[in-house]
């Protein structure tokens, strides 16, 4: 069973070796999310099996707008339904938090994180060419209004 709960700073070590996994050309560093955590406009979430966190994500939310830090899910997870319990949870907070649109940025090869952001009823709206370290694009996606499509 997967609980979505709010991250705290004992799960830092375990969501940075999750970090360095799926995102090892550009990862943060643990004072990254440690920065993270005490920022009043963030929020940040795991998805946990049991005592093992299986995924995060983040948000920034600056009503009426947020935006998507980061989501990861480990890759055991992966096309389990995690990324989207994790996006649904943001969704969710940034929408209580009076927010009306939440926009992120995805890179142009990730084919699994585009279909989730698809079924969640982002669209694309930008491009930021040779934007990751490696010279991979990013898509920059929205969603507006986040009330439930």
């Amino acid at each position: 069973m997967i609980e979505i709960r709010e991250m705290r700073w004992w799960d830092i070590p375990s969501v940075h070796a999750l970090e360095e996994r799926s995102f090892p050309h550009d990862s943060w560093t643990i004072e990254q999310f440690w920065q993270e955590l005490g920022q009043p406009t963030r929020q940040y979430f795991v998805a946990t099996g049991g005592e093992q966190v299986v995924g995060y994500a983040g948000i920034f939310v600056l009503p009426p707008d947020s935006d998507l830090q980061t989501i990861a899910v480990d890759p055991s997870e992966r096309g389990s339904g995690v990324g989207a319990l994790l996006l649904e949870r943001a969704i969710d907070v940034a929408r209580t938090q009076g927010a009306v649109a939440m926009v992120l940025e995805v890179r142009s090869d990730n084919e699994d994180a585009i279909r989730l952001y698809e079924r969640a009823s982002f669209a694309p709206i930008s491009r930021r060419s040779a934007y990751y370290p490696d010279g991979c694009d990013a898509l920059i996606w929205r969603r507006r209004p986040l009330e439930t499509p």
